[in-house]
C-alpha cells in the first residue's frame, strides 16, 4: 500500500466510522473503553512481546536512555494504560453539554452544545501509552483517531491497535473508528498534514523538531502542544529542604517528559548559603552545566552556554543560572521558555504572586515540582497532551478540550426582513 493511499484510505475509514460514534451513548462509550481497558490487560504477555522487538531494535539504533524509558512497556505500566481508560470511563462525557441557551426578542430560542471534532490525527514519537491514551479521550468524546506513532514504537503500536480494534468488536462502536498509519516514512506525516476534508484536527506531540513541522507545514487546524523547556526558581526567601526536594523531583522522576526541569534558576543571595547543599544530590544524578557564577559555587558543573538554556533535554542532563533578582529570573524564563510549565520556590508571598501573574505558561507554580502538568494530576484523566498555544485549549487537554460547539435554533415560521 503506498503512504497516500494509507493515509487517505485510513482517514476515509475513520471518516465514515465517525457517523456512528457521534451518535452513540454515553453508556455505549464507557462499554467500548472498558472492553479495551480488559483487553490490553488480556493481551500484556503480546504486547510487552512486541515492545520487546522495538526496545531491542531502539538499543542497536542507539536510542538514548531516557527515550528507551519512554518506549518501555512492562505489566505495571500496561495496568497503568488500562487504568486510564477506566479512569476515562468514571468522567462526565461533556458531548451534548449545554454551554448556554437564550431566547431573541424575534421569538427564536437559541442553544449552545458541545459536539465531538470528527476525525483527530495524532502524530507523536516513542509513547506506546498515548496510542491508548489519545485513542481512550477520543472515543469518549465521539470522535474517531487517525494514529502516527514513531517508527521506534510501530511494532508496540501495531499490537495495542489490533487488540483494542478487536476489543471493538463486541461493543456498538466499530473498530474502524481506531486507524494506525504503519508507514513510518516522512510523506505519511506530511500526508496527513494536508488531508482536508479527511482529518478535521491534527495535534503533534512530541519534541520540538516535530511539533514545528506540523505547526508550520499543516494545511489542517492544528492544536499546538509545545516543546518542555521548563524552569524551577529558586527565590532567596526558599527553604533548602524544600527546593532540593522539589528540583529532584522536577528533574530526576522522570526527566524524559516534557514537564520535567531543564533548567534551575538560583537566586544569588539563595546560592550564597545554599549552592552546594542544593547542587549536591543533583549532581549524583544528572549532569549540570552552569553559568559562570555556578562554576564558581560549585566545582561539579561544566559551562552552560545559551544553545544549552535553549534545549529540551529529556535527559539526565541540568542547567543551572544563578540570578539577581526575580526580575532577571523572569527575564531569562521568557527568552528560553516554551510557554509550558514554571515553578517558583520561595516563602515571599509577593514573589510568589508577581510570578503567577507574569509568567505566561499554560501551568505556574507555587512551591511544587513541574511535574503535576499531567492530565492524571489534575483529574482530568488520561490526556490527549499538553497545549501551549492560546486558542481553544491549554495546558493539559482533557475531554472538553477534543470538542467543538454547534447552535441549535428554534423558532416558529420566523423569516428574515
Amino acid at each position: 500500500m503506498s503512504t497516500v493511499s494509507e493515509v487517505k484510505q485510513k482517514a476515509l475509514l475513520a471518516k465514515q466510522a465517525a457517523v456512528l460514534t457521534n451518535n452513540v451513548t454515553t453508556e455505549q462509550k464507557n462499554e467500548a473503553l472498558l472492553a479495551m481497558a480488559s483487553a490490553l490487560i488480556a493481551h500484556s504477555d503480546d504486547i510487552i512481546a512486541a515492545n520487546h522487538i522495538d526496545l531491542e531494535n531502539g538499543r542497536k539504533n542507539g536510542t538514548s536512555k531516557s527515550l528507551l524509558d519512554r518506549l518501555a512497556l512492562n505489566k505495571e505500566r500496561i495496568e497503568g494504560i488500562a487504568e486510564g481508560l477506566r479512569q476515562i470511563v468514571a468522567l462526565e462525557d461533556p458531548v451534548g453539554e449545554q454551554l448556554e441557551q437564550f431566547s431573541r426578542p424575534n421569538g427564536l430560542r437559541i442553544k449552545q452544545i458541545r459536539v465531538p471534532l470528527g476525525v483527530i490525527g495524532m502524530i507523536y514519537e516513542a509513547r506506546p501509552n498515548v496510542t491508548v491514551d489519545a485513542t481512550g479521550l477520543c472515543l469518549k468524546t465521539g470522535n474517531t483517531v487517525v494514529l502516527r506513532g514513531g517508527s521506534a514504537a510501530i511494532e508496540s503500536n501495531r499490537k495495542i491497535v489490533e487488540v483494542m480494534r478487536k476489543a471493538l468488536a463486541s461493543t456498538a462502536l466499530p473498530a474502524d473508528a481506531i486507524q494506525l498509519i504503519e508507514d513510518s516514512d516522512r510523506a505519511s506525516v506530511n500526508e496527513m498534514l494536508k488531508a482536508n476534508g479527511l482529518l478535521d484536527v491534527v495535534i503533534p506531540r512530541g519534541g520540538a523538531s516535530l511539533i514545528r513541522t506540523v505547526v508550520e507545514n499543516a494545511t489542517v487546524p492544528v492544536i499546538e502542544t509545545g516543546a518542555g523547556i521548563c524552569h524551577t526558581f529558586v527565590d532567596e526567601s526558599a527553604q533548602l529542604n524544600m527546593a532540593i526536594e522539589i528540583a529532584l523531583n522536577a528533574k530526576v522522576q522522570r526527566p524524559s517528559v516534557c514537564n520535567s526541569m531543564e533548567t534551575l534558576l538560583v537566586h544569588k543571595q539563595f546560592a550564597e548559603k545554599h549552592l552546594e547543599a542544593l547542587l549536591a544530590p543533583l549532581a549524583e544524578k544528572v549532569e549540570i552545566r552552569g553559568c559562570a557564577r555556578t562554576l564558581e559555587g560549585f566545582t561539579g558543573a561544566v559551562p552552560a552556554t545559551d544553545e544549552d538554556y535553549a534545549t529540551e533535554y529529556n535527559d539526565y542532563i541540568l542547567n543551572v543560572r544563578i540570578v539577581d533578582s526575580l526580575d532577571e529570573a523572569l527575564a531569562h524564563i521568557s527568552k528560553f521558555g516554551t510557554m509550558h510549565s514554571e515553578c517558583i520556590v520561595t516563602e515571599d508571598e509577593d514573589h510568589a504572586a508577581a510570578f503567577l501573574q507574569r509568567v505566561d505558561a499554560a501551568a505556574v507554580y507555587h512551591n511544587a515540582s513541574t511535574r503535576f502538568t499531567d492530565g492524571f494530576e489534575f483529574g482530568f484523566g488520561a490526556e490527549i497532551g499538553i497545549s501551549t498555544q492560546k486558542l481553544h485549549a491549554r495546558g493539559p487537554m482533557g475531554l472538553p478540550a477534543l470538542t467543538s460547539s454547534k447552535y441549535l435554533i428554534q423558532g416558529n415560521g420566523q423569516i428574515r426582513q
